[in-house]
């Protein structure tokens, strides 16, 4: 057995690391119950794939895993989606149609971005999941199903709860067992093989011979804040292998913010760390002298705390007295570094 295969995972994920062997040790755990999941992290770490084993591993492995992108449909169209509609329940519904609940009978049905769901919605989810029925739109006929229901979402649900978009009780139903996915820069010692893993599928994908990645590359890649996790890594592995000329992945073939030459993208799931705005200050090659006052330090410290601050707005949905009481300053003291940072625009309470 190569190196490659040993930093292979279970259930064909990649990686090795401490956080990701807990994550495969819950999985195999839960995966033999029937409990309701909910599998939490960041955009990009990989909740369908475990999603996917937690079917596979489970005694419903034979019936069907059904997904459903909650974020991507309307309200009407995802209550149709997920419950289906009878003839003339609306002006195209021309015919009868299964919904994906029925679809999922005696197999597993995956709630992606479940946060996504409208109130409404979330009382019809909360009957399925209490008492496994529900109505077909526009019928009056109960169907009971028969199964196991995986959710994810990429945003804290109790800050949803305490800012009613989402239902307290609906929350601790889908929250019986609970998954983390870490993101990507809290499992750094995974990047090399991932990007192993990637290089090979796409050279195969594009009919490449499987180029050499430089030390340099690879540096640069375990340095980087991955704020896309591992969804973004994929995609500039394969950039580079298709516009690679030779058989090394060089530095060049990355895009400019993994290089240190342009500034790292937050993602909306995060909010900027200290750590990364200090490696891309570093990168830019900014120095004491090239900054005033008591130098790279200060720059460092109150970009963070802007950043911080415009993260905990958005979480409130500008209303400050909120965002205070998070941060844990007074009111009049967030008010002025919101005025100091050019933050105005807010609603205040």
């Amino acid at each position: 057995m190569n190196d490659f295969e040993n930093n292979v995972g279970f259930e064909g994920m990649i990686g090795t690391s401490a956080v990701m062997e807990e994550v495969y040790e819950l999985t195999r755990r839960v995966a033999k119950t029937s409990a309701t999941v909910l599998l939490t992290g960041e955009t990009g770490t990989g909740k369908e794939l475990v999603a996917r084993a937690l079917h596979r591993l489970s005694p419903r492995a034979t019936g069907p895993f059904v997904r459903v992108n909650c974020g991507a449909l309307s309200e009407s169209l995802l209550e149709s989606e997920l419950f289906g509609h009878v003839k003339g329940a609306f002006t195209s519904a021309v015919e009868n149609r299964t919904g994906r609940f029925e679809a999922a009978h005696g197999g597993t049905i995956f709630l992606d971005e479940i946060n996504s769901v409208s109130y409404k919605l979330q009382v019809k989810l909360l009957r399925v999941l209490q008492e496994h029925e529900f109505e077909r739109v526009g019928d009056t006929k109960t169907i009971r199903v028969d199964c196991r229901v995986v959710a994810a979402t990429n945003r804290d649900l109790l800050e949803e709860i305490e800012a009613d978009r989402f239902r307290e009780d609906l929350y601790y139903r889908l929250n019986v067992v609970p998954v983390y996915l870490p993101p990507l820069v809290d499992r750094r010692e995974d990047i090399p093989p991932l990007v192993e893993f990637f290089t090979t599928s796409y050279a195969t994908l594009n009919r490449r011979s499987l180029p050499m990645i430089s030390k340099e590359s690879l540096a640069a890649l375990r340095d980087y804040s991955w704020p896309g996790n591992v969804r973004e890594l994929q995609n500039y592995v394969e950039r580079a292998i298709v516009l690679a000329t030779g058989d090394v992945l060089t530095l060049d073939l990355f895009p400019p913010q993994v290089r240190g030459l342009a500034p790292v993208r937050v993602g909306r799931d995060r909010p900027r760390d200290v750590e990364s705005l200090c490696r891309e200050l570093v990168a830019r090659g900014m120095t004491d002298t090239e900054s005033s006052g008591s130098g790279v330090y200060d720059y460092v410290v109150s970009l963070a705390e802007k950043t911080l601050i415009q993260h905990v707005l958005s979480v409130c949905q500008g209303v400050q007295t909120k965002a205070a009481a998070r941060l844990g300053i007074n009111r009049n003291t967030l008010h002025k570094k919101i005025q100091d940072y050019g933050l105005d625009g807010v609603s205040p309470e």
